[in-house]
């Protein structure tokens, strides 16, 4: 006796292909044609899928460009980023962070050097951040050390407390490695050349940029409700979050 047919697959196959005829380029049997948005495209059946996961929406692309030692920088990473970072799934926010800021690149003799403003102490955070990153690869990894670094009573001095409290994986000595060696200044030269190609080219930190942009209304709505922005930019299925922020001022930022 021949197999039973379910009657929702017999009207699926009445109303997209009369005849029992198939899409062109559809090779899967009739009850396969909404097992996935792929095959449903194939077939051209999506509006017959109700079930069908929505494609996934890209992330909102934000970077910080940043001193270490910056008043306003340090504010807006701990008491905005940070936080909106926390409460928003990992899948719609996506940050880059690019510690340099108003430093200036010199070539003495020959070897690359670094002046920043706010003192040697500030070339010290940034290089040891950016080589933090190299170093632990991943964002969820290095992020809470540097929120650590950033809030604490010294930048340069509670790495290895910041490391035992968020990433004890992470092996402190090679960090420090990095910073005396030369892979600390191939990072910061790296960093020099991204920030100054800049468009259009920054006149303060933070500077920020969303989704490869920066405009100074963007720039004045990160800094009023970061996570508002965000819930407002991103095109996917808006998490509970986003049920709407407010924040107090931030301090002016660094002007060159």
């Amino acid at each position: 006796m021949a197999p039973t047919v379910p009657l929702a697959v017999l009207a699926l196959v009445a109303l997209v292909a009369p005849g029992l005829g198939v899409a062109p380029g559809c090779d899967y049997p009739a009850p396969r044609w909404c097992s996935s948005r792929d095959t449903a495209v194939t077939c051209k059946v999506e509006s017959r899928c109700p079930n069908l996961p929505h494609p996934a929406a890209a992330p909102v692309q934000l970077s910080l460009y940043y001193e270490s030692l910056c008043p306003a920088c340090r504010d807006f990473l701990v008491m905005k980023l940070f936080p909106t970072w926390l409460l928003l799934p990992e899948e719609m926010l996506n940050i880059t962070l690019v510690p340099y800021g108003n430093a200036q690149e010199r070539n003495i003799s020959g070897k690359l050097d670094f002046e920043c403003q706010h003192g040697p102490e500030e070339c010290l955070g940034n290089m040891m951040e950016a080589c933090l990153m190299n170093e632990a690869k991943n964002f969820s990894t290095y992020f809470p050390v540097i929120f650590c670094l950033e809030s604490g009573s010294s930048v340069t001095k509670n790495l290895e407390a910041c490391l035992q409290i968020y990433a004890p994986e992470v092996d402190s000595g090679r960090i420090s490695a990095c910073v005396q060696g030369d892979t600390g200044v191939a990072l910061m030269h790296h960093n020099a050349q991204v920030t100054d190609a800049l468009d259009p080219p920054h006149q303060y930190v933070p500077w920020i940029t969303v989704n490869g942009k920066h405009t100074d209304e963007l720039q004045a709505q990160a800094e009023a409700s970061l996570l508002g922005l965000v819930c407002q930019l991103y095109q996917g299925e808006k998490p509970e979050a986003c049920g709407g922020s407010k924040a107090p001022k931030l301090p002016s930022g660094c002007r060159r």
